[in-house]
């Protein structure tokens, strides 16, 4: 027996339950499957960061720009999935001056909120800050809960009709006269699917996904090594000021606080080398900034594989510039119904989603506007309803699971 829907979105990360949220919540049949849990690849794989915008200001002012934005809706509908750290910009005495005030000078222009404080002040309020910290900035980035915010927006969108599969692998897809006619769905859903339009948002398997419908996604995966700490009193998320590298990260959960991250290109997303260097690295970049995450004891660690877009990357000739996000339309390769969605951050998935779920409208000829960035998620004012939600789908990823799944 074959399953009809109006939408097949593949991929259960904050992408893929935000656009079946989105469509959902205008009144579009959703069926989302996934081959894990939940965010159980790249978005429950991070370290959990919500970002100002401020680490890409100087490099590209859009992507900054909404950053801040997104950053601002999600604190509005996310609740207690959100919790507002703040951040600070440390610059070390071997950091340059002049890469600092190029920061800031950037995220005044395009409406970050920053205030320089000096190497005292900043050990004011971070008592473990290296001495050789000279000044910092704060800036308004927050640590979000990825779990609990991809399990909200497959409540809401499950309650408002969709249907939501985890552990359900997309083992074959038939197209026939240039569209996609068939999904063949294994695991526990174990149906045939038959769309009228497919969300590839697979992230960094975007390639193989779309190659099962004759399509070409170049994807460009790199892992990258989080690692979580006994460490419960920095209380602010740190960053390094300074071109981006290893190690220049910090982010504060309950107890812990996690250290990242390394970028590392992959070939196969699933199977790739766990390498010592990346450990000490990170541990010794991280301690610079915060001397006692040097041997603060260690309590988990996991990699993650960034959803990177190969003709991005090309383009873009080093790390750290802003990764945007990419819409690619199947029809220029023959497949009229599929749409991959590529790239991005976690920070801007609902606005991701909202770009997706505009195009699959246009498609299905539903007018209907985009509500995801007012309509409160569920559960948003109670941190044990999202936890709920989080069991019922799969249990929470490494990168919050000393959150989500207490």
């Amino acid at each position: 027996m074959a399953i009809d829907t109006a939408v097949l979105v593949v991929g259960g990360g904050a992408t893929g339950a935000g656009v079946a949220r989105d469509l959902s919540l205008r009144g579009c049949d959703v069926t989302l499957v996934d081959r894990g849990g939940l965010a159980d690849g790249t978005t429950g794989r991070s370290h959990g960061l919500l970002h100002s915008g401020a680490r890409y200001a100087e490099a590209d002012e859009t992507g900054a720009e909404e950053c801040i934005a997104e950053n601002r809706v999600l604190r509005d509908i996310a609740g207690a999935a959100v919790a507002d750290t703040g951040g600070l910009f440390v610059q070390l005495a071997e950091d340059d001056p002049e890469y600092f005030d190029a920061k800031r000078d950037a995220c005044e222009a395009v409406g970050i909120p920053v205030e320089v404080v000096d190497g005292d002040e900043a050990r004011a309020a971070v008592p473990d800050l290296a001495e050789s910290v000279e000044r910092a900035m704060r800036v308004p980035d927050a640590v979000v809960s990825p779990s609990r915010l991809v399990a909200a927006n497959a409540r809401d969108a499950a309650d408002r009709g969709a249907s939501i599969h985890y552990d359900s692998p997309v083992e074959g897809i038939r197209v026939d006269g240039g569209e996609v006619t068939g999904v063949a769905v294994g695991g526990a859903l174990g149906e045939t699917v038959r769309p009228e339009v497919v969300v590839n948002a697979t992230g960094a398997w975007a390639g193989e996904l779309a190659a099962m419908a004759g399509a070409t996604v170049e994807m460009r995966p790199t892992r990258g090594l989080m690692v979580s700490v006994d460490y419960s009193t920095l209380g602010t998320v740190l960053n390094r000021c300074r071109e981006p590298g290893d190690g220049d990260i910090v982010v504060p959960h309950e107890r812990e606080a996690v250290l990242g991250t390394t970028s590392v290109a992959v070939d196969d997303p699933d199977d790739y080398e766990r390498a010592d260097w990346e450990r000490e690295r990170v541990r010794e970049e991280c301690a610079a900034m915060c001397p006692p995450l040097s041997d603060a004891a260690h309590v988990r660690e996991w990699w993650g594989v960034r959803p990177l877009y190969e003709p991005d990357e090309a383009d873009r000739g080093g790390r750290g510039i802003s990764r945007g996000f990419f819409l690619l339309d199947g029809a220029d390769e023959g497949v009229g119904n599929l749409l991959s969605v590529v790239g991005g951050k976690l920070t801007t998935y609902r606005l991701m989603a909202e770009a997706t779920a505009d195009a699959v409208c246009e498609r299905l000829g539903v007018d209907e506007p985009c509500r995801t960035a007012e309509e409160t998620l569920p559960g948003a004012d109670d941190p044990d309803a999202l936890d709920g939600f989080v069991a019922d789908l799969g249990g929470p990823g490494p990168s919050d699971s000393d959150v989500a799944g207490r």
